[in-house]
């Protein structure tokens, strides 16, 4: 059995705490579906409950560290070493629609100031996906982990047999052309090319071997922050799609085993290049 941190068992509980609730909700949602109102009313009140249920356990416990949070935004802690970085709903126009894949995603960010210069780091995250009661895991230098068991991102190196996830650019978000030559870029390539509509749960499978890769742009830091430790310490490669390390702050990410993603990282750039 895999041996948790202190801080892992604390998200861990935070998180199965508000999985209940939004499983009780998600089932109401599905009842929602066939009225002509619609459950959009219901779900902004199921997101908001969980993300309070969030700050409250983690608060509790760790009164000294701060928040980043989607809904209510930031709030500083007692002091400036670490700050929780959370979603409690990612997914959720899946979970509007009654889909059921979506997930809470909780990261740990350490900052200190080096030469006069701060730096942030994500150290741990938890992705748990309460429809399948799965927790993706992982704290740095100790592995990544699904539930009890070691995870790691794939062994593949061909194009031709792997699968690729991407999150669509919907209504005004990111550039729809340049999306559109990525995808056609791949399609080429690729074995398939998977969209399921949760970025958290996208990484969470590369660094379970599910996905070879994954590719979006226009994320937010809580979208991201637990998967990039996730892939991380499951032995893959997290950049932007240019190459920079500033995921977080562009919301451009890319992930993947690490044989593959240079092979990766030339389509995409290529696509960018042909603009």
């Amino acid at each position: 059995m895999a041996n948790k941190s202190p801080l892992i068992n604390v998200m861990e509980r935070a998180a199965r705490k508000a999985g209940r609730g939004l499983l009780r909700d998600f089932g109401e949602v599905e009842q929602l579906q066939v009225s002509t109102k619609g459950p959009g009313d219901f779900v902004s009140n199921a997101d908001h409950k969980a993300e309070r249920l969030l700050y409250e356990e983690l608060l509790r416990v760790r009164p000294d560290f701060g928040f980043l949070m989607e809904e209510s935004g930031e709030k500083p802690g007692k002091e400036d070493a670490y700050r929780w970085i959370v979603d409690p709903l990612d997914g959720t126009t899946n979970f509007l629609h009654g889909i059921p894949h979506f997930c809470i995603s909780i990261g740990v960010e350490a900052r200190s100031v080096l030469g006069g210069k701060l730096t942030r780091e994500i150290v741990a995250g938890i992705v748990y996906d309460p429809v399948h009661d799965q927790t993706y895991w992982a704290e740095k230098g100790m592995g990544a982990f699904l539930n009890d068991r070691r995870i790691r991102v794939s062994g593949r190196v061909d194009l031709a047999t792997s699968v690729i996830a991407s999150g669509l650019p919907t209504l005004e978000r990111a550039d729809h052309d340049e999306h559109i030559a990525q995808t056609r870029a791949f399609m080429d390539r690729v074995a398939g090319l998977r969209r399921f509509g949760s970025a958290a749960l996208d990484l969470a499978w590369v660094a379970a071997g599910r996905y070879d890769g994954f590719w979006e742009v226009a994320l937010s830091p809580w979208d991201i922050a637990a998967g990039i430790i996730l892939v991380r310490e499951a032995g893959g490669t997290v950049t932007e799609l240019n190459g920079g390390t500033e995921m977080m702050a562009s919301g451009s990410i890319l992930a993947s085993n690490s044989r593959m993603h240079t092979q990766l990282q030339d389509i995409l750039r290529k696509c960018s290049a042909n603009d």
